[in-house]
């Protein structure tokens, strides 16, 4: 397990799937926030379920964020897009509605960038979000992503099309926490 100062990043394991489907899949407003692809009507016993349980990849590194006082699962969070060529990734977090707002995120982001550089010997991370994301753009600069820039109406979002944010931190530039 990776520890960050509030949270632990573990495997996931089946007792994660249905709650995080439940609370992070099936409200269809938030999803669609989170995650570019149309939502569709999933069981959360179905292995196309974005939380189902997947072999380890050499593209991707899922994780179930875990709060480390309580052990209570608080989302799931990982990098994506792995390419081992020009050694960078995408990061990507989803907290549970009732863990928002009390620095978890930022903590797992500290933590996912602790495991990017460190264990994977990274050199770019990458996190693109909806412009209007402040949380988690608050997260991402203050482990120290820059904002490269902003994708312009680049994601349909319930109905609408919304501006992304483009942020990005360089092995070189990166400052682990102590």
């Amino acid at each position: 397990m990776m520890h960050g100062e509030k949270i632990g990043l573990r495997a996931p394991q089946e007792s994660d799937v249905h709650v995080l489907h439940s609370e992070l899949y099936d409200n269809v407003a938030v999803r669609s926030r989170t995650d570019p692809r149309p939502w569709r009507p999933i069981p959360p016993g179905s292995g196309q379920s974005p939380f189902a349980v997947r072999d380890p990849s050499d593209e991707a590194a899922a994780f179930s964020v875990v709060e480390l006082e309580s052990r209570e699962l608080v989302g799931t969070a990982g990098l994506w897009g792995i390419d081992t060529h020009n050694r960078s990734a995408h990061i990507g977090i989803s907290l549970r509605p009732a863990f928002r707002g009390r620095g978890f995120g930022t903590d797992v982001v500290h933590t996912l960038c602790a495991y990017g550089f460190t264990v994977r010997g990274l050199q770019r991370l990458q996190i693109e979000t909806l412009a209007d994301n402040a949380p988690m753009i608050a997260a991402a600069t203050s482990a120290g992503f820059v904002r490269e820039g902003t994708l312009r109406r680049a994601a349909w979002v319930c109905g609408a099309f919304a501006d992304e944010a483009v942020l990005g931190l360089l092995a070189d530039d990166w400052t682990p926490r102590t």
